[in-house]
């Protein structure tokens, strides 16, 4: 089989927000944000995620129903995974840092399993493994292939990236991404990995919670930010663009449509901007249906990205035709059909 590896390397934190604090009038901040943004350039270059698109993984007759975890702490090194300190099986630990990893990592598997029968990321029963207290107020939070990395933030501008579970549910589905679409990091395509990372850390938050749509913030980030930041969260699905305007942070870039498109060649052509354009698509499909937004709204989208049409390059209109079709796959020529077609005209995309 030819080679098919992707360099990929995702983090929570958009390299245009650390780059704005690294030039902050501000010893403590910019020199926090300037170390994150050089060890994230580093792994950029460095880390290597196999593709795995097409390929079976390898696993038991019949995944277990329930995750296996394995919690590492780093001490604040940057050597993975660190120690073991919590097991599958294993009671609470007196590190509330280590106990809401384990509980982020539970409640994302918990969510592909009960709404659309996925064992794990991977689809077999992948072991969930994350690494906390990663770093020297490293400032952000990753999927590196094969687990979960957190940093403890500087504790000023960014508080423990445990905290959000959206935040962990966004990571990890760059894994289930990995796994089926392997959507190429870059351009459209690359913002569309986001947003699907982002629509599904929203649905894992939410079935945790157990909201509806109309009950649901939306927001990505929510309690990440510290309390001097002039800001709800790192991004909002439902008004992007909104979700912070600070002095030091800056302003949310995030268009809701394509008239506000963003041409840049920063941040793999604006992977972590553009995708505010199908994040809002989501949400206004997702609102506009009700209910539950994973049962209808959410398993378009998931019958897209594991349906096999996908292709690792696909633009925003390959994603919106894809999606108007496997509503109407699914529900037919009712009001998902209709709500999902629509939703994508509202922001720009043709989607038939």
């Amino acid at each position: 089989m030819a080679d098919t590896t992707n360099r990929v390397f995702c983090t929570i934190v958009p390299p245009h927000v650390l780059d704005h604090l690294a030039r902050a009038d501000h010893p403590r901040r910019s020199g926090a944000a300037r170390r994150t943004l050089e060890h994230d350039a580093l792994q950029r270059t460095r880390r290597t995620i196999t593709a795995v698109r097409g390929l079976i993984p390898a696993a038991a007759a019949t995944p277990p129903d329930k995750p296996r975890r394995t919690i590492y702490d780093a001490r604040n090194q940057e050597t993975l995974p660190g120690t073991k300190v919590r097991s599958e099986g294993d009671g609470p630990s007196s590190d509330a840092t280590v106990n809401r990893a384990h509980a982020g990592l539970g409640a994302t598997f918990q969510l592909f399993l009960d709404a659309y029968r996925r064992h794990s990321i991977d689809g077999a029963g992948l072991p969930l493994d994350a690494t906390v207290h990663y770093g020297e107020e490293y400032s952000n939070a990753f999927w590196d292939g094969e687990r979960m990395v957190f940093g403890d933030g500087d504790g000023d501008l960014f508080l423990d990236f445990t905290i959000p579970v959206d935040v962990i549910g966004h990571e990890l589905t760059h894994g289930v991404t990995q796994y089926t679409a392997n959507l190429e990091y870059f351009g459209q395509s690359g913002a569309l990995n986001e947003s699907v990372s982002d629509v599904f850390g929203a649905l894992i938050k939410q079935h945790a919670l157990g909201q509806t749509a109309d009950q649901a913030d939306w927001l990505i980030g929510a309690g990440l930010l510290g309390p001097d930041v002039t800001g709800e969260a790192l991004r909002s699905m439902k008004a992007p663009g909104t979700a912070y305007d600070d002095d030091v942070l800056g302003k949310d870039p995030q268009p809701g449509h394509m008239d506000d498109f963003v041409r840049t060649n920063q941040d793999n052509g604006g992977v972590h901007i553009n995708s505010g354009i199908p994040n809002r698509a989501f949400h206004l499909a997702a609102t506009e249906i009700g209910g539950h937004a994973w049962e209808k709204a959410g398993q378009v989208w998931y019958d897209v990205l594991t349906g096999g049409e996908l292709a690792a390059d696909a633009d925003f209109a390959d994603f919106a035709r894809l999606t108007v079709a496997a509503a109407h796959a699914r529900f037919g020529d009712g009001d998902e059909h209709k709500a999902v077609r629509d939703a994508w005209n509202e922001v720009g995309v043709a989607a038939e």
